[in-house]
This record gives structure tokens, C-alpha cells and sequence, in this order.
């Protein structure tokens, strides 16, 4: 028979199926059984209104097998098969699918979508095989026929004698090179684990010959047999009803899955059938992965098209501050065809995603009430990633996670919520109160905190480098402002005001120690809130000390400095004995106390000291004297 040729775009669509529209060569065997199981869904749709036929399951199946020899694969179905005409229409023009119409006209309703037999996906086969040949015949046809193309040169069709209905794909597998391995798509644990991958939900079974070794008598040689068995699962925990599935059924299919080498602390089985259907099984685990913040680690989760592995991370079904979240999607309203490049604008993927962040939240708001043991276990896992999703994106999600934050409470003793420590407040506290530092003793111990406390006000303790930064970002909760303690302005006047006569006293020494603490502080003042202490720090502006820290601890980040404000405490002993020195004019131990007093503060903050050496020459002076 003369050799047909593809129409001209179907052409240029199958050059570019062959050299660039998938990344990975191996979807091709994904293709394949999808057709497959799109043929024996029709003939399931047939039966069903069709008194003349039977639709037994067991007698559905695929067969995938290799011959190395030959260098063949072949796949075979007992679908529905195709006549001549099918074999134009669907193989000689690329990108149309029988599908599509036989879906519109049967008006198939009840969830087995059919993805698109011989669409795109058929000519995936081409990036490995040099020739492709289709053996088909159609149900209730006496006559079978033959496809055979060697690529983009055309097609050729004619009759074949084939006694059953269904349709079998040959592959005629590429020689290898020393750039690519075709000779893996002849190695059946290879197919295996390709069908496992990317087929294992196919709801047919799969078979392949298996070959294995079976133990004899003693002293005999073992026997290899050859067995056919299903390599596929078939039947997804996502399709199955909630009801028959225990906590361990969802642990096992995480440790499956390989979604950690943990035990997950929580998992949301999702199944929506509206305007978008979709199943999903989410998993919040227990334990951070070992690479979480570093560059190899993958947020996303597994996407499938009506049981087919679309993509391995689907990056765009997470937000980042959720990206510690394990598990997969399937919707039948995705197209299995569909591009990396393509999902990133799907609508039906940001309406999936959408819902996804909003059910992740709500789930996490319930274990916060209903388990706050089990939701600070997450929280000592994950609670910096959402803190980071306060400070990312300029603060756009602070209202989806500021209610799941938690904090360490001075007044409480353990890790409260926003909400618990408003709740608390009394009316006249201006604002929500926080101190920082590496940790909650640190913290408990700062001289910052004691007028604070004395006015019986609650501090939150900050002890993550990211919290300070999402706390400005949040700015404000319950519309109560957030303040640090080290605030130059506390709202609130202490119980002692530094009278007149006590700045004015104090006004040449005080000018004195700032100039000699000169490009080191911006101001030299009597404090309001020191009370057993001598010396703090507080700062002026934006950029507070902690923040001071974090930032110049990252790499090539501008060394930037807080406004520092040395805060004197004029009631105690050593200031006393500055304010004596200097009115003895004893400028070299004024200035020596000056130092010392400085240091003691970077010191308090957590601050480096420049020169270690001279701080501890200047206190052996300041012992000796």
C-alpha cells in the first residue's frame, strides 16, 4: 500500500514531539498506557448501553512486554480497537483525538474521564523508536489493520488477519549511543519501574512476563521462571472512600510514596466534585527534611491527571510558607498532555491550589485548638517557615498566617497565640509588648524588660532571627501596634520621671561620654526604664539591634547598624562614681568607666566587642584603681 503523509502542521508537531515537547523520554510508555486505558474505557462505556455486550474487568488488561533481541516493546490492550478510518482520522492527524467526540456523544458524566487516546501522546513514542506499528481491529469488525510509520516521512495502512479486538503497539527501540540509553526501554525492571511510576493508579491491570529464580533440591541448579503478573496497584487510596481507610492505611501509603523517613504528624484527605473535581491526600510531617533550607530541596506536590502522574513536584499547588506540606493531587479536569509551561497559567490549577491553602490552614487551625501538643510539636518543625511567609511577599500573607503563629509569654511561661495574649491585655496597655534575643533566659535577664514588667504588661520573647522581621511586617494585630521593649518610646510613663534639675545636673557628663563614644552611639541619655541595672542600649528608627545582628550575619549583606541610644541609669553606684571622677575633672577614669559601660551593654545586647583586649585591660584598670 502507497505510504500516506501527515498534513503539513502535523508534521512540524511531530518534529517537535520528537526533540523538545517532553524532558524526559521515559513519559512515552505513559502515554502508551494511557491510550490503552482510555481504549478499554470506551468499550466499558459501550457495554453500558449495549445489551449485546458483557463488561467483565477480568477480562480487561494491558501487557507491556520487551524482546531485546528483535529490540522491541510492544504494548497491548483489549480495548475498544480502531477501523481504518479511526486509524486516519486519530494517527494521520496529530493532536486529534478520537476521545474527545466519543466523550460529547456518549455525555460521560460519572468521573472515568477519558484523557485522549491517540492524541500528542501517541507520537512520544517516536523520541524512542525508529518505527512504530499498530495492529488494531474494532469491535464488532471483521478486519484488522495495520499502522506502520517510521516518522516524520508519512504513514502507511493496510488488512491484517487479527482474530481479537484491541489494538497492539510495536516499538522498533533506537540503538544507543554514548549520549543516550535506549537499551533501559528493553529492560523489563526498568518498564517496571516506569509503569510503577508514573501507571501505578491505571485502573486495569498491567501485566508483564517477570522472570525469577525458583530453589530445587538439593545440589540442583535453581530454575528460572517466567510468570505474568500485574506490576500495578490500580486502585488509588484517593478514590477510595474515607471511611475505609485507618490512620495506618495513610501512613503506609506515606512511607510508600517516600514522602519521609518519618511517621507524618497529620494527614487531610481532600475530595471535591464541583465545577473543579479533584482528590487530594496531604501530609503535614513531623520532622523538618534534612534539606529544607538548602538548594536541593523541592517544594511541590505530585500532580495527577485521573490516576497519571503528570509532573513529580508540582511547585505551583504550594505556597512557599506551606512548602513543607508532602503529597499529591489527581483531577480528571487536567489534561494529561498538559506542559510545565502550560500548568503554571492553568485556571483550574490556581482554583486547586487556592482551595489546597486554604483547607492546609484550616487544618492546622483545628489542630491548634483541638491539640496544642500536637500543633507545637509542628510548630518547634515548622513554625519558622510560616514566620518567613509573614516576612516574604511585602506582608500579603499575614492575614492567612498570623493567627498560627505562636510565641513564647513572659506572663504564661510556654508558647501562646496573638489572640490569647490580646485577649489578656489590660485595657490600658498601649501596645503589644516583645524583647529579643537567643534565648528566653537571655531574654528574661535583659534590663530592658523591668519597667515593662513591673507595669505588669506581657512580653512576647523573641528568639528566631526571622521573628523581629515578621513582627514589623505584621506591624500591627487587632489593630494593637507591636512595640520593643528597647524602644526609645515605651507609651507609657515610668513611675519616677527624671526631673529638670536631674538632666540639666547630669547634661556636661552625659555630653562628655557621647563625644567619646563619638560614631559608636547616636545619643548618651538618662534612662527611664532602667531600675537595678546601669547601663542598657535602645535604639532609634527602623533597624533594631537584633535586627542589626541577623542582617550582618548574612553574606554579602551592607553592614548595617541600628541607631543605638546608651541609656544611663543616673540612680546607680557607677554612675555615681563616673559623676565624681568627672567633677574632679579625673577625665582618664570618667572616659575609662565611659568604655567599660559601653561594652557591658554591647555585651547585654549579644553584641561584639571590637577589641576583647582593651575591654579587659579597662576592667582591670577600672578594679585596680
Amino acid at each position: 500500500m502507497p505510504q500516506k503523509q501527515f498534513e503539513a502542521e502535523s508534521k512540524r508537531l511531530l518534529e517537535m514531539m520528537i526533540n523538545s515537547i517532553y524532558s524526559q523520554r521515559e513519559v512515552f510508555l505513559r502515554e502508551l498506557i494511557s491510550n490503552a486505558s482510555d481504549a478499554i474505557d470506551k468499550l466499558y462505556y459501550k457495554a453500558l448501553t449495549d445489551d449485546s455486550l458483557t463488561f467483565n474487568t477480568e477480562d480487561y488488561y494491558i501487557k507491556v512486554s520487551a524482546d531485546k533481541e528483535s529490540r522491541t516493546l510492544t504494548v497491548t490492550d483489549t480495548g475498544i480497537g480502531m477501523t481504518e478510518e479511526e486509524l486516519i482520522d486519530n494517527l494521520g492527524v496529530i493532536a486529534r483525538s478520537g476521545s474527545l467526540s466519543f466523550k460529547k456523544e456518549n455525555e460521560i458524566k460519572d468521573g472515568h474521564d477519558i484523557i485522549g487516546q491517540f492524541g500528542v501522546g501517541f507520537y512520544a513514542a517516536f523520541m524512542v523508536a525508529d518505527k512504530v506499528t499498530v495492529k488494531t481491529k474494532a469491535l464488532n469488525s471483521d478486519q484488522g489493520y495495520l499502522w506502520e510509520s517510521e516518522g516524520t516521512e508519512g504513514y502507511r495502512i493496510e488488512t491484517i488477519d487479527k482474530s481479537t479486538t484491541g489494538t497492539e503497539i510495536a516499538l522498533t527501540i533506537k540503538e544507543s549511543t554514548d549520549e543516550d540509553d535506549y537499551d533501559q526501554f528493553l529492560d523489563v525492571n526498568q518498564l517496571k519501574s516506569i509503569i510503577v511510576k508514573y501507571s501505578d493508579f491505571i485502573r486495569y491491570p498491567i501485566k508483564m512476563d517477570i522472570t525469577s529464580t525458583e530453589p530445587q533440591g538439593e545440589g540442583e541448579e535453581p530454575v528460572e521462571v517466567i510468570e505474568e503478573k500485574t506490576v500495578n496497584s490500580m486502585i488509588p487510596i484517593w478514590k477510595k472512600n474515607k471511611n475505609e481507610l485507618s490512620d495506618e492505611d495513610y501512613n503506609q501509603f506515606y512511607t510508600e510514596k517516600h514522602y519521609g523517613f518519618d511517621q507524618p504528624l497529620q494527614h487531610i484527605h481532600i475530595s471535591v466534585d464541583g465545577n473543579i473535581r479533584y482528590d487530594a491526600i496531604l501530609y503535614i510531617p513531623e520532622n523538618m527534611p534534612y534539606n529544607y533550607y538548602s538548594a536541593e530541596y523541592e517544594k511541590g506536590l505530585e500532580l495527577y491527571s485521573n490516576g497519571v502522574l503528570i509532573m513529580n513536584k508540582s511547585a505551583d499547588l504550594l505556597p512557599d510558607y506551606f512548602s513543607f506540606v508532602k503529597g499529591l493531587v489527581d483531577s480528571e479536569d487536567l489534561s494529561l498532555n498538559i506542559s510545565r509551561e502550560m500548568l503554571q497559567h492553568d485556571r483550574q490549577l490556581k482554583l486547586i491550589a487556592k482551595n489546597i491553602n486554604k483547607k492546609i490552614k484550616t487544618e492546622l487551625q483545628k489542630m491548634l485548638k483541638n491539640d496544642r501538643e500536637k500543633y507545637e510539636k509542628f510548630y518547634d518543625s515548622f513554625g519558622r517557615q510560616l514566620k518567613y511567609g509573614v516576612y516574604s511577599d511585602f506582608g500579603q500573607n499575614k492575614e492567612t498566617l498570623q493567627d498560627l503563629l505562636l510565641f513564647y509569654s513572659s506572663k504564661e511561661k510556654k508558647l501562646v497565640t496573638l489572640a490569647e495574649y490580646v485577649e489578656r491585655m489590660p485595657e490600658d496597655q498601649p501596645y503589644i509588648y516583645y524583647a529579643t534575643g537567643e534565648t528566653n533566659e537571655r531574654i528574661e535577664r535583659l534590663p530592658q524588660t523591668e519597667v515593662v514588667l513591673d507595669k505588669g504588661y506581657e512580653i512576647l520573647y523573641l528568639t528566631d532571627d526571622i521573628d523581629e522581621f515578621a513582627i514589623k511586617m505584621l506591624a500591627t494585630y487587632q489593630e494593637k501596634e507591636f512595640k520593643s521593649v528597647s524602644s526609645g518610646d515605651l507609651g507609657f510613663e515610668p513611675e519616677e520621671e527624671n526631673t529638670e534639675e536631674e538632666i540639666k545636673e547630669n547634661k556636661a557628663l552625659l555630653d562628655h561620654m557621647k563625644e567619646v563614644l563619638a560614631n559608636k552611639v547616636k545619643d548618651v541619655r538618662i534612662s527611664k526604664r532602667l531600675k537595678s541595672h546601669p547601663v542598657c542600649l535602645s535604639n532609634d528608627g527602623d533597624i533594631s539591634i537584633e535586627m542589626e545582628k541577623v542582617l550582618n550575619m548574612m553574606p554579602d549583606n551592607p553592614q548595617l547598624k541600628a541607631d543605638k541610644i546608651l541609656e544611663i541609669n543616673v540612680q546607680h553606684d557607677v554612675f555615681k562614681t563616673m559623676q565624681a571622677a568627672y567633677e574632679k575633672e579625673d577625665i582618664q577614669k570618667t572616659d575609662l568607666l565611659t568604655n567599660i559601660l559601653y561594652h557591658q551593654a554591647l555585651l547585654i545586647e549579644g553584641l561584639s566587642i571590637e577589641d576583647p583586649v582593651e575591654f579587659s585591660n579597662d576592667v582591670w584598670k577600672a578594679i585596680a584603681e
